[in-house]
Parts: structure tokens; C-alpha cells; sequence
């Protein structure tokens, strides 16, 4: 845990960002939000890269789902999303553009806006693309009265007229199901070549069962007023009066980001597409290190296998970073490593100066114990120590924390170091001080809110908690994921209005200020933003 990273707010582009981390998932629906749920609960850092095109986006519902039957695509990322972040997992809105091998077995994942992730392992869930027939009208109706799975939606449209278009001999696969779901099924072979003997077949059993097949090309799907499928007109200008039309389509692995990797698709059975072939068992790719999940794989997987196959890809990668950790011997941080990169080096993040508010709050109240909660480079540390407080700066980091040392012994400063993780069992040994600073920091949600417990545990009876955040509203717009990539996720973190309604649910705190404000100067960053000032005092 460590002070946050300064956001850019203004309308200019962020400078590039790189983090580290554990895995990094490609591709934020079923399949990669479970994989990033299992990986996260193994206590390992993921970060999930979405840029909003799953492949049922043109669906309202989903179904076969146990569970979640009917309910919006939409709301089962929202709660997965949710699920993630709860276990400290990070979900960017953003692009993954390559994804490279790096000498020292980690994987580089550029991203749009110039951004970097820098991972042990990946796991992709990019989905796949579907290709309709050339029908006029077809399109326009997608995912709504123009189907193609009669699981998906076979139900919602029985007892309708619906008419099956045929582009491919494969195409009548669910022939037989569509018949049981409504006695008004009509199949239509639109520019189908090489029927075989076992299709011919096929033809034959549906039209001895009563269906009528109809061997002449579409022209196109016509629609109502309110623009709803009304028919399928036929080359030889007839229509056939339609309720809903089933189609297959032509399907494409999403592989754009792992071609740097020299993955490539290869041909699906059916003939219909093109797939990434993985190993059956642990979903490793031909690249080691580099994982696939959900309709990447296999098109046939509904919502509901393809989250399950996430899930249990997302366990075969956690298998594989702990069996790497105990031939290494280690049990690392991916969050202290991220922390780590950010402090590596002879730069600094950020001006040195003690915080305005810090400053502001401070100033006036008579000098105790102080623990500065994500000390960072220690620019408050310092200032505390100066106004006569006996201060302990914590972080994660220790690159940060020998900023910190360094500057202290520099003037003369007695400070003490404390490198600790706010979520730790007993994060800051059990000692409670008169003042509790977390300026600007984080630290990673956990479902039992550990590290928000350490903290409030931290502060003495009267002593204050002072905490400072950056008005995270900026960080909420939306972006052009083509464009940019939002590379903090701060509902992924314990933010201040968390700790304001754990305050408030709780006997013995009096909250004294609880405001957005304008930023006070002196920081390194100038950009206009405003702070979210919480003063308390523990009263019991």
C-alpha cells in the first residue's frame, strides 16, 4: 500500500503508464471475469483490459444461465466486475493493441493511449467476431429477431413463423430442434454448395416430418414499421411471411493482440471458422505462459460454459505461478512488485512537497504519534518529523520507504520505517497513534475489508484520522478504449467514501470534515482537480 499515483484530470493525453502485475486478462466478460476471479482469490494481483465488445452485446437477455435465466448481458459483467474488485482485481477500460515476450519470462501487453502492462502470465478471452451472410436486412435485426442459437433464444420464439436460412450444409445441425420449438419452421437453402449424402438426408427427414424446404437464394429480410421482421424475400421475388429468421454465421477468433506472439487461428471442425487452439486441459496456448478462455476457443460455449471454462483456466494458471514460485523458492507480492517498478530508480513521482490539506489540517494540533498510512516518497513524513512528530511512515514499497530513509537521515530526522501491506494480519503491530494520515493512498478491497479494519484499529482513543483523496469523478468518464486506456480502476481500491460509511456505521467516531475541495498548490501535479477531505476523531 503506497501514496496514489498522481491522475491526470486535464484534456490532455496521460503520460504512459507501466505496472506490473500477476496475470493480465484480455477481454472482460464471462469468461475472463471468472478466470480473473479465480486468479484473484488466490491472492495473486490481475488485471482485467475490456474495451466493450462482447459478443453478444447485441443480445437484451441471456439464457440457460442458472441462475441469472433472462437477465440483461450487461448486469452479469456489472456483478462480475463487482466479484473481481472485491478481491482487490483491477478492470480497465482500455485496448489491448500487442502483447510481447520479454527476456525475463514476463510478457509485455501495449496498450491504447501508449500504456504498458507487464505480466507473468496472460490470459486471453477476446471472444470471437460473427460473420453474417450477405443478406440485406439481416444485420439491422441481430441478436434480437434474427438469431442463431436455438439455445440462446429458441424458446423466445416458438410456435412463431421463423424461417431458417441455410448457408452451409452445417446449418442444419439444429434443424431438428427449431422443428420441435414451433410447427411453422421453414428452410430456406440460401447459396449452399456440396451438399452430401448426409445432408440430403437431413433434407429429406425435415421434409418427411412436414417441414418445407425451400431451394432458392434470399434476397433480403423485410421489416414492419416498428421494424421488426416481417418475412424473407426470395430471389425469384416470392416472400415467405416470417416472425423471427435463424441463421448461421461464419466466426473469427479475436487474435489481434497475440499476433506479435505468432499465434494464429486455425480451422474450426465445422468448417464455419477459425478458433485458437489451446491444450484441453490447462488452456496454455502454443506461446508457454500465454492462456485462452471461453468462445476463443470454442464458439459453441453459451454464457454460462464459457464462465465456466474461464473459471477453471483461471485455477490452471494459479497452479502454474505457484508451482513456478516453489522451484524458485519465493512467495512474491504482485502488488509490492508493482509498487516497487513505480519507486525503482533515481526519479521522483512527485514534488517533495508535504500535501496542502495534510498541511492545513495539521497545523495547530499539538504533536503526538503519527503514522503516515502510504507514505510514498515521504514529502508529509518529513514535514510531520519537522513540526515536532514522532512519525512512522508505512508502505509497501520498499524502494519507496529508502526514498524515505534517505531523505530523513539527510536532515537529521528521526522517522521509523514500517514496510507492511495494509491488508497484513496486524498491518501496523497492534499500535495506535494520535494522528492517522492516509494521503492519497490505497490499498486493494478485500471482501472481509481487512485493510480498512487495520486502519481504523490504528487511531488512539482521541486521536484523529485524516484522510485525503482525489475527487474521483474525472476517473469515471467514460473513454474511447480505441484510444485510451483508464489504467487505475478505483472501485478495485478502499476509497474514501468506504471508509466514511464504515465511520458511520460504527459507535465511537465523530466525524468533524467530510467535503470535496479544491486541491491545495504545491503538489507535482498542476492539474485543477479537487480533494475529498475525511476528518475524524475517535470518541470511544
Amino acid at each position: 500500500m503506497t501514496a496514489e499515483h498522481a491522475h491526470s484530470h486535464d484534456h490532455a493525453a496521460p503520460p504512459p503508464v507501466e505496472r506490473h502485475c500477476d496475470v493480465a486478462v484480455i477481454g472482460g466478460s464471462a469468461a475472463g471475469l471468472a478466470g480473473a476471479l479465480q486468479i484473484a482469490r488466490q491472492r495473486r494481483t490481475v488485471i482485467v483490459v475490456d474495451d466493450g465488445t462482447p459478443r453478444n452485446a447485441p443480445a437484451a437477455h441471456m439464457h440457460g444461465y442458472l441462475g441469472r435465466e433472462g437477465a440483461a448481458p450487461s448486469e452479469l459483467v456489472a456483478v462480475g466486475r463487482e466479484e473481481v474488485r472485491s478481491y482487490g482485481g483491477e478492470v480497465l477500460t482500455g485496448r489491448a493493441l500487442a502483447v510481447r515476450a520479454g527476456d525475463d519470462g514476463r510478457f509485455r501487453v501495449e496498450l491504447s493511449g501508449g500504456h504498458t502492462l507487464l505480466a507473468r502470465r496472460v490470459l486471453a478471452a477476446t471472444g470471437i467476431v460473427d460473420e453474417l451472410p450477405d443478406i440485406e436486412g439481416l444485420a439491422p435485426r441481430w441478436g434480437q429477431d434474427v438469431i442463431h442459437c436455438p439455445f440462446c433464444h429458441g424458446y423466445e420464439v416458438r410456435d412463431q413463423r421463423l424461417v431458417q436460412i441455410v448457408t452451409h450444409p452445417m446449418g442444419l445441425h439444429p434443424s431438428p430442434l427449431l422443428r420441435h420449438l414451433t410447427d411453422r419452421l421453414t428452410v430456406v437453402l440460401h447459396d449452399v454448395d456440396g451438399l452430401d449424402d448426409h445432408a440430403e438426408a437431413a433434407l429429406s427427414g425435415l421434409e418427411g416430418a412436414g417441414v418445407p424446404v425451400v431451394r432458392t437464394a434470399v434476397r433480403r429480410v423485410t421489416t414492419g414499421p416498428d421494424g421488426a421482421v416481417t418475412g424473407v424475400e426470395l430471389a425469384d421475388g416470392s416472400t415467405l411471411e416470417a416472425d423471427s429468421v435463424l441463421v448461421g454465421t461464419r466466426f473469427h477468433a479475436r487474435l489481434g493482440a497475440l499476433a506479435s506472439l505468432g499465434l494464429e487461428a486455425t480451422p474450426h471442425a465445422s468448417g464455419m471458422g477459425d478458433v485458437l487452439e489451446v491444450d484441453p486441459m490447462t488452456g496454455q496456448t502454443a506461446v508457454p505462459g500465454v492462456y485462452a478462455a471461453g468462445n476463443v476457443t470454442d464458439p459453441s460455449l453459451q454464457v454460462l460454459p464459457s464462465a465456466a471454462h474461464g473459471s477453471r483456466i483461471g485455477a490452471m494458471i494459479s497452479f502454474s505461478l505457484a508451482d513456478e514460485d516453489v522451484r524458485a523458492q519465493q512467495r512474491p507480492s504482485g502488488e509490492e512488485g508493482d509498487w516497487d517498478h513505480r519507486y525503482a530508480g533515481e526519479a521522483r513521482m512527485w514534488s517533495g512537497n508535504p500535501n496542502g490539506t495534510l498541511v492545513a489540517q495539521v497545523t495547530g494540533m499539538p504533536p503526538g504519534r503519527a503514522l503516515d498510512v502510504g507514505a510514498g516518497e515521504g514529502g508529509d513524513v518529513l514535514w510531520l518529523a519537522e513540526q515536532g512528530w514522532e512519525v512512522t511512515a508505512s508502505d509497501i514499497s520498499g524502494n519507496a520507504l529508502g526514498h524515505v530513509g534517505a531523505a530523513a537521515q539527510a536532515r537529521g530526522l528521526p522517522v521509523t520505517l514500517l514496510r507492511t501491506d495494509a491488508n497484513a494480519p496486524g498491518a501496523f503491530d497492534g499500535r495506535t497513534y494520535d494522528l492517522v494520515s492516509l494521503q492519497y493512498g490505497s490499498f486493494l478491497r478485500t471482501p472481509e475489508g481487512r485493510g480498512l479494519g487495520n486502519l481504523l484499529g490504528a487511531v488512539a482513543p482521541g486521536g484523529t484520522l485524516l484522510v485525503v483523496s482525489h475527487d474521483l469523478t474525472p476517473l469515471r468518464e467514460p473513454v474511447d478504449p480505441a484510444e485510451q486506456t483508464r489504467m487505475w480502476d478505483p472501485e478495485a481500491y478502499v476509497g474514501v467514501e468506504e471508509i466514511a460509511t464504515a465511520l458511520a456505521a460504527q459507535d465511537g467516531w465523530t466525524v468533524e470534515l467530510h467535503q470535496t475541495r479544491p486541491r491545495p498548490a504545491g503538489a507535482a501535479s498542476t492539474h485543477h482537480v479537487d480533494d475529498v477531505v475525511l476528518r475524524a476523531v475517535r470518541t470511544g
